[in-house]
């Protein structure tokens, strides 16, 4: 019941905002009364909680399979962006990019959770901006702290603006040139770092 639970939350977060919706809208989906989601979860703060550890791990299981995956640095951004995609093709948006339009109005656990799941976004695009640049498949002008934050930014904003439209291709044209002013070179999503 609690995956289930954290599902329709999930989805409702991603569609409305962590303030748009209850544990009465939650209630009614499931049909089941407000006194079981408190059994599972005893407030809003503590479902808000257990949703972006629960983002933040599914997240961070899809960039350590790019990672497993021995891709060069371009195709990993490329894979990257295909995360984002795959929210956009649910016509959702990223869970912590809403939260993060909410922060001020969020308990301070979620709040810290959702800097949590940036920073590490960060740190992982810092990771694969620098093995571009050690493999140079990629050319950044800036640090690679700084091209990961261009990236995150970047990304969460086209999304956010792509939304009113309901067009995925206004994301991708919004993203195209971010990628493309890194790379160095024609990469195929195929290549491979040499072991």
């Amino acid at each position: 019941m609690a995956a289930r639970i954290l599902d329709v939350a999930e989805r409702l977060v991603q569609q409305r905002g962590f303030n748009g919706f209850s544990y009465a809208d939650i209630a009614a989906e499931l049909h089941v009364t407000k006194a079981a989601l408190h059994y599972h979860f005893a407030g809003k703060a503590e479902l808000g909680e257990a949703l972006i550890a629960r983002y933040r791990a599914n997240f961070a299981a899809a960039l350590q399979a790019l990672d497993s995956a021995e891709l060069d640095a371009p195709a990993k951004l490329e894979g990257y962006a295909r995360l984002y995609l795959d929210v956009l093709r649910n016509q959702r948006m990223c869970l912590c990019g809403m939260l993060a339009a909410e922060y001020q109005t969020l308990p301070e656990r979620m709040q810290t959770a959702v800097i949590d799941f940036f920073t590490a976004n960060e740190t992982w695009l810092e990771g694969v901006v620098e093995q571009g640049q050690d493999e140079g498949t990629l050319r950044a002008g800036e640090s690679a702290t700084d091209v990961a934050r261009a990236i995150v930014g970047g990304f969460e904003g086209a999304m956010l603006v792509s939304r009113p439209y309901g067009d995925i291709e206004r994301f991708q044209a919004a993203i195209r040139p971010l990628l493309a002013g890194l790379f160095a070179v024609k990469a195929r999503s195929t290549t491979r770092r040499p072991k």
